[in-house]
């Protein structure tokens, strides 16, 4: 509808917007809804509530991308002004009213107009006076009290459930309060201005509640100090412009139907270039994903496009690095590891007396409860996004102290595993140049989690096993055993060694033997460091990529220079092959698992190509591909797999008894419904028809 600026009856705007990108030139569809901050300051009523959950709907059916502008006061209160100017009080002296007061009450003539605003009863005085005492204040107008936070359960719920289907957005661009918080967590992607808050409460009835002036604006409460923080807020901008930019670019890793395929484009980052930044005693993982400057100015490349990685939870948790990337053109989540220390900074809380802020430090390569939990969160939002996923995996481990323990990291590290288990798109896990992965933090994301999704790789240099090596040596490699390895490997104690047994055989003199078994301590003294270095290098050759290969725990070991080429074709045949399976699954029905679905486009593939089953032909990633764009190699096996279908599902109505006497009617609506489609339909399939009919028509007879 149109209509002049002002004239809104109602909090809450929606729109349905047609737009251009680089991604779809030819126009995408989204849905926005945004608080009307010009009528009763953007509050929650019945009708906004209702408006709002019917436009989540909206956007739910039609798998659309739902963006939240969201500014309000919360749930709206309010109080009937029709009983408040005419209300009367009954005092317990009427001369004395200070003595306080018995009920408030409405007179018969009051009553009589405004009755279905109160529920009351009638009561008589002895002078014959009739009041109608109010036991409840209903009002004439929908939206005063709790039937507004009847509806924000219900938006709630309408907008959370939108976050498992569809594609959500929250842009907090004015102050958010109550509900509107919850909904801005709910949606869970989330940009906030920096000088909006998001908050529960306002300060001013925080500190009624306290009793004392502990809180001085919203901004304290709420704002990016705190929700960038605490892994509320995705990003935050300054102004409405950075939000509405970085809102079209977080869509353009969208498809444009959630569901629908990937919105790819041709990547001005050349795909099978290698890659440049080359780490040296640790792994900087911006530079990584996106490449760094070198001290001339000159762009060393990383594995993904230039210009494409957006960090997301960037003052959350930052020992783990999370955002979206390009790699050749096509959208990706990214998961990567923070190497060196990093501070925590925890605010003091002025409503706590003995608060006070602190700066933990937070080591790198460890997952810590907060850490663990933004890994996790990451993942499902890459997943409900229909994003590939990438983990440059470099952990020691998770944190096992005891506040750690006591805050979750247990509950948070199986959150990891349950997120990539459940998670629907192609995932890999690469060890980089100059990582490491051990223990239980190889556990959470191995391949075996879900052996249909995740491909596990290596770099040559990297290195991965339960403990790292000092660990390993200290109970698999102790002194006694240092020992032992000395006096098989040195010279000179084999030397000294057999003249003490020399001596000892000869019945030799008590001083001699004394001198040579100093003279073998000293020695052993003297190699303990040096052999402590080879017990540590034995241990680190039990480590290496290659052994990890050997083992088949990692499917190659991908050189760190090509691994941007390698994982770009990789990628866009797994892509490939997850398009089809998707088409075999809808034909064949969700009971087909996507590993029958790949095997079976494995026999397709190598049928065409005349190979047989476990032929190199079947690893060729680029040859793949072209198979795959090409319809023409598979449409006769999907429209056999759709005649099998339809076969099936006729048997299996025939086989159910209490359906067999509504068969023939059936199958006379299915022949109808076949005819009208179209008479080139039933020509082109008469063959068929004819052969399948006299069996059906045998069973119905």
């Amino acid at each position: 509808m149109e209509r002049p600026a002002g004239l809104n009856d109602i909090g809450m705007v929606a729109w349905i917007l047609d737009m251009s990108t680089p991604e779809y030139p030819n126009g995408r569809q989204i849905v926005v809804i945004a608080n009307d901050i010009t009528f009763r300051a953007g509050s929650f009523g019945p009708r906004e509530d209702a408006f709002f959950e019917t436009v989540t709907n909206l956007a739910c059916e039609r798998k659309l991308p739902l963006i939240y502008l969201a500014a309000n006061s919360g749930a709206r209160i309010g109080i009937a002004d029709e009983v408040k100017s005419c209300f009367r009080v009954g005092w317990s002296d009427d001369g004395s009213p200070e003595r306080g007061f018995q009920y408030i009450y409405l007179t018969e003539e009051d009553h009589a107009r405004i009755s279905t605003s109160v529920i009351a009863h009638k009561m008589q005085l002895d002078n014959g006076e009739i009041r109608w005492v109010i036991d409840s204040v209903v009002g004439k107008e929908d939206g005063l009290g709790v039937e507004n936070i009847h509806g924000s359960a219900a938006i709630a719920s309408a907008y959370s459930r939108a976050y498992e289907e569809t594609f959500t957005l929250t842009f907090v661009t004015g102050r958010t309060v109550g509900i509107g918080a919850y909904l801005a967590r709910l949606g869970i992607r989330c940009i906030q201005r920096t000088d909006q808050p998001i908050i529960l409460t306002g300060f001013s009835a925080l500190n009624k509640l306290l009793g004392r002036e502990v809180y001085s604006s919203h901004m304290q409460l709420g704002g990016p100090k705190i929700m960038a923080t605490n892994g509320v807020v995705h990003l935050t901008v300054s102004d409405d412009l950075e939000g509405v930019s970085n809102i079209l670019r977080w869509l353009s890793y969208v498809p444009a139907n959630i569901g629908g395929p990937l919105p790819i484009t041709k990547s001005l980052d050349p795909p099978d270039r290698p890659v440049a930044y080359i780490p040296e005693n640790t792994c900087d993982p911006r530079a990584a994903i996106s490449g760094i400057d070198d001290s001339q100015g000159k762009w060393l490349g990383g594995m993904f496009d230039k210009d494409s990685f957006v960090e997301t939870f960037e003052g959350w948790a930052k020992s783990v690095v999370t955002g979206r990337a390009k790699l050749g053109g096509i959208p990706v989540g990214v998961i990567a590891v923070e190497t060196q220390t990093m501070m925590q900074l925890i605010p003091a809380d002025p409503g706590q007396l003995d608060s006070h802020e602190r700066s933990v430090p937070r080591a790198g390569q460890v997952w810590f409860p907060d850490s663990a939990t933004k890994t996790a969160q990451a993942m499902l939002d890459f997943n409900r996004e229909g994003l590939p996923l990438f983990i440059l995996a470099n952990w020691r481990g998770f944190s096992g102290g005891q506040r750690d323990l006591f805050e979750g990291i247990l509950q948070a590290g199986s959150t990891i595993v349950e997120n990539l288990r459940t998670y629907n798109q192609p995932a890999f896990v690469y060890i980089p140049k100059a990582a490491e992965l051990r223990g239980g933090a190889w556990v959470v994301i191995d391949s075996k989690i879900n052996p249909d999704r995740i491909e596990f790789y290596a770099e040559r240099t990297a290195k991965g096993n339960v403990l790292e090596p000092q660990g390993l040596i200290e109970i698999k490699f102790r002194s006694e055993e240092l020992q032992e390895c000395m006096g098989r490997l040195d010279p000179e104690l084999i030397n000294l060694k057999a003249k003490l047994q020399g001596v000892k055989h000869e019945n030799g003199s008590l001083p001699e033997s004394e001198s040579l078994q100093k003279s073998i301590e000293a020695r052993k003294k003297q190699l303990l460091p040096l052999y402590t270095q080879i017990a540590v290098r034995f241990a680190e050759l039990h480590d290496t990529s290659l052994r990890m290969a050997a083992k088949g725990v990692i499917k190659k070991v991908v050189d760190w220079e090509d691994s941007r080429s390698f994982f770009y074709k990789r990628l866009r045949r797994r892509i490939s092959e997850d398009v089809l399976a998707k088409e075999i699954r809808g034909v064949s029905g969700k009971q087909f698992s996507h590993q029958s679905a790949i095997e079976l486009i494995q026999k397709w593939y190598l049928a065409s190509k005349g190979a047989e089953t476990g032929s190199t032909e079947w690893d060729d990633d680029d040859a793949f591909v072209a198979w795959r764009e090409n319809p023409e190699n598979y449409q006769e096996y999907i429209k056999e797999l759709r005649a099998q279908r339809v076969s099936q599902l006729l048997s299996d109505v025939a086989d159910s008894s209490p359906d067999l006497e509504a068969l023939p009617q059936g199958l006379s609506m299915l022949l109808e419904k076949v005819h009208i489609l179209t008479v080139l339909f039933l020509e082109s399939n008469l063959l068929r028809l004819s052969e399948m009919l006299p069996s059906y028509v045998y069973i119905v007879s």
